[in-house]
């Protein structure tokens, strides 16, 4: 295929075939010049119609530009005034409590989106923060009265830097936390958000980094996921938002 695709590229051979080119090579530039030409006659006759066109495509630009950051306004004024009841959050499925997770981090200042699905590592929802650093939070939605423990913490604390990278881990569970979960999560730095904490969280405004009184650290530099960036997405194309109240 090869050497038959070079045999008929080869050049012009003989006075003949130098003609034949000449003359194909005119046509084809005459025809690009008439183009041209009839292009531009018709851009002269008709300018009034493509500079209609061109303004009303920049209207549009500017249309569409404007309602996106009205609604991302709209969506950042809603989120500062969130505010959950615990009666709206247990009546959450699993997938919409994450996504209230998420809102949550968001409205006290995180980066943040949901990332929980089967074979997630322990890692629900993924928050950055330009003071306080990445956030891992394990999303235990249980029955009121429900109990929380040693198991969660051993599995969050084993993913959450070596895997997501993070230099906070928190267990938030809309139950509570047994005392053996409690005394391993506090001596190994996996802290947790029970039933109590979150009605501070969700329903009283309480950030979450006033609540677990985070340490603000320095960003680092060259270690790993930690390091990156975290990619922001446009908050109405990113997932939809939890149902609760």
């Amino acid at each position: 295929m090869a050497r038959r695709r070079r045999r008929w590229l080869r050049r012009p051979r003989g006075s003949t075939e130098h003609i034949a080119a000449g003359v194909t090579a005119l046509a084809v530039a005459t025809l690009l010049a008439r183009a041209t030409t009839a292009g531009a006659r018709a851009a002269a006759e008709h300018w009034p119609v493509l500079a209609a066109l061109a303004a009303a495509a920049l209207v549009g630009m500017t249309v569409r530009r404007v309602r996106r950051g009205t609604a991302d306004r709209a969506r950042a004024a809603r989120l500062a005034a969130l505010r959950l009841s615990l009666s709206g959050i247990d009546a959450l499925d699993d997938q919409e409590f994450e996504f209230a997770l998420r809102d949550l981090l968001v409205r006290d200042g995180w980066t943040a989106r949901k990332v929980g699905r089967q074979g997630d590592q322990a890692a629900d929802v993924i928050g950055q923060h330009p003071a306080l650093g990445r956030i891992v939070l394990q999303a235990k939605d249980t029955t009121v009265g429900g109990k929380v423990g040693s198991p969660v913490m051993y599995q969050v604390n084993g993913t959450a830097g070596p895997v997501h990278g993070a230099d906070i881990a928190v267990v938030v569970t809309n139950g509570s936390v047994t005392r053996d979960a409690k005394s391993w999560g506090d001596k190994h730095q996996v802290r947790r958000v029970d039933r109590e904490r979150l009605r501070l969280w969700a329903e009283h405004g309480v950030a979450l980094h006033e609540l677990l009184h985070l340490p603000a650290r320095r960003p680092r530099r060259g270690a790993g996921p930690a390091a990156r960036p975290f990619r922001r997405r446009h908050p109405e194309a990113q997932e939809r938002p939890h149902s609760a109240p």
